[in-house]
Formats: C-alpha cells, sequence, structure tokens
C-alpha cells in the first residue's frame, strides 16, 4: 500500500503560466497513512475541474480525497520561479505556506514563493 502512495507524484503542474491549482489531502479509508499533493493546470477553467480529475484517478488507488484549499500558481521556468497566491472560490485558500513546501520538494533548484495576494 505504501509503495501505491508514494507511485502518486507530489506535484503535478504546468510547465510555464499562470493557472489554478489545488492541494489535496489522500487519505487511505479508516485513517492511516495520508499526504497532500498539489495539482494545477491552465485546462482548468474553475478549481473544481482540477479536483474532478483528480479525484476518480485517486478512488482507483484506493484512496479518498479531499480537496484543502485552491489558489494561483504562476510558474515561470525560465528565470526557476514560482509564486503561489489568490485563492479558490469554491473550495477557500489553500494554506499556501504547506503547498510551497510541497512544491520544494520537487523544483529543488527554484525559488518559491506565497503571498494572500489576488493577483
Amino acid at each position: 500500500a505504501a509503495g501505491a502512495m508514494a507511485a502518486v507524484r507530489d506535484v503535478e503542474i504546468d510547465p510555464e503560466g499562470t493557472f489554478k491549482y489545488i492541494l489535496v489531502r489522500l487519505q487511505r479509508p479508516g485513517g492511516g497513512e495520508q499526504r497532500d499533493i498539489v495539482r494545477g493546470t491552465k485546462a482548468a477553467e474553475f478549481h473544481n475541474h482540477i479536483f474532478e480529475k483528480v479525484n476518480p484517478e485517486m478512488e482507483k488507488l484506493g484512496y479518498e480525497c479531499k480537496c484543502l484549499g485552491g489558489g494561483k500558481i504562476e510558474h515561470n521556468s525560465k528565470d526557476k520561479k514560482i509564486r503561489v497566491f489568490g485563492l479558490s472560490t469554491g473550495y477557500g485558500k489553500a494554506d499556501h505556506s504547506v503547498t510551497v513546501e510541497i512544491l520544494k520538494k520537487e523544483y529543488t533548484d527554484y525559488e518559491i514563493t506565497w503571498s494572500d495576494d489576488k493577483k
């Protein structure tokens, strides 16, 4: 079971641009192991579009998903910078400081910042 959770990537975001993101908590039914993942894409017009894609994928792997909130990510791959900001109208604001810690695992050589700015 731990292997399956490890197989889920911490971060899946678009390589460039500004887009919506959500922070999702994965949990085994009945408690036990849990972890948070970050998903974001320009393809999503609304935050729930991202969740509607992630949720069935994770259910197949045997997880319950809970959206902890959302915001926006500005990803500048040329300058190796990521900025996390904003909020989701439907899900509320994710804890961007948690998101940044998760992003740092994947983008180790990036400058990653966050703020509560709307834009």
